[in-house]
């Protein structure tokens, strides 16, 4: 028997190597990566410049702790700002970690603005991490079940419905925040429609709310821009990140602009890894090759060939619906296909299942247009054969 608490149900299968968008088990078998470890090895497997970084600086300095300031994390931090169009950032472990700093920082943001209970409004089908107060935030209720008691502090609203948000305002003065994706991604990958994201702008505006969001799994180039919110021509107050930021080195970050900028101080938050220099030589990696390498771009002609690709295909009359931005796509199927899963593993490509019918694809964005029509049509095939 394992030693390891079994939190996850693992697929059958151990991978003992990568090389690009492919992964390579135990056995030798070659698997076309689909999900990127979802949505984190944005440069694939083995890329040179993360692997050169990483052994870099390893050779000098892994670790030394936030009592000293860090060349590299400094470096990150204003290469970040200038991705983001933000001023300042705090580094976590993780998004759940990053979606906590930003959780602090509103409500002390409230606090310092006389509201005694600050409330953050949140959306139906969102999902922001697996921490107490992330877990509270997050519009399942399936992951949330044993857990209770629940972190208080956190408004519930339907998502695209900006009147909702009016009806909150008009009711509850104890709002300071609201903290959404752009796209939610375990929720069945639904992106917000744009309308409703430029109307909760202003809907913040009014009520001097900070308005947060969550891309955790839409950053890093993964919907075609650095930041979703740039694609949609949306300016928020906070983003957290994480995910693709290192391509698979553990790192986390809160980003925030004006007032939100400089409102965590000294002694107010704090981890003891977050942005070591190992990390942020990694990610620094992972910055400069999205934007030097046009990746964004690329995210964006593989994602219309993925779609276009699905959608030719004789498996189309079963897909009802396909979503998403970029290499963030949703292929919703007329019923449940959690199988699908595994029939992919054993015909060589790794996907994911989430909000029950939906098919996520988020393979890295180094795919070339050969491999992403050999993922589309190898799904459409699954698809076809899914009765």
């Amino acid at each position: 028997m394992s030693a390891l608490m079994q939190t996850y149900a693992r697929l059958p299968v151990t991978f003992s190597h990568g090389e690009g968008v492919y992964l390579y088990d135990s056995e030798g078998r070659r698997y076309l990566d689909g999900i990127s470890g979802i949505a984190v090895n944005g440069l694939g497997h083995a890329h040179p410049a993360v692997t050169r970084a990483i052994r870099e600086q390893a050779d000098k300095l892994v670790h030394t702790s936030n009592l000293y300031r860090i060349e590299s994390q400094e470096q990150l931090a204003a290469a970040l700002a200038d991705v983001s169009g933000m001023e300042s950032c705090f580094f976590g472990n993780s998004g759940a970690e990053a979606n906590e700093a930003a959780i602090k920082l509103a409500r002390l943001h409230g606090h310092r603005r006389g509201v005694k209970k600050p409330a953050i409004i949140v959306l139906d089908g969102a999902f922001h991490g697996r921490t107490l107060a992330t877990l509270s935030a997050t519009g399942n209720r399936k992951i949330q079940a044993g857990f209770e008691p629940l972190v208080a502090g956190f408004i519930r609203a339907p998502r695209d419905d900006a009147e909702a948000l009016r009806q909150i305002a008009a009711n509850n003065p104890d709002v300071v925040a609201v903290l959404l994706e752009p796209i939610q991604g375990e929720g069945g990958v639904r992106p917000l429609d744009g309308d409703y994201l430029g109307e909760v702008r202003q809907i913040c505006d009014d009520h001097g709310w900070l308005l947060m969001l969550d891309e955790v799994q839409t950053g890093n180039g993964r919907t075609g821009t650095y930041f979703a919110c740039e694609g949609l021509g949306l300016v928020p107050d906070v983003i957290t990140t994480a995910k693709g930021l290192a391509n698979g080195v553990p790192i986390g970050a809160c980003l925030a602009r004006g007032e939100a900028a400089h409102t965590l101080g000294a002694g107010q938050h704090g981890s003891t890894y977050g942005g070591n220099p190992l990390v942020c030589a990694a990610a620094l990696a992972v910055i400069s090759t999205i934007t030097s390498e046009g990746l964004c771009d690329n995210a964006t002609a593989m994602g219309n060939i993925i779609t276009e690709t699905l959608m030719a295909d004789a498996a189309a009359p079963k897909i009802r619906e396909i979503r998403g931005r970029g290499l963030m796509i949703g292929i919703e199927l007329q019923r449940d296909c959690g199988e699908l899963v595994t029939r992919a593993l054993d015909a060589g490509l790794l996907i994911n299942v989430t909000a029950g019918n939906t098919v996520r694809l988020l393979p890295p964005l180094v795919i070339n247009e050969a491999e992403a029509r050999e993922l589309a049509e190898g799904v459409a095939r699954l698809i076809r054969d899914f009765d």
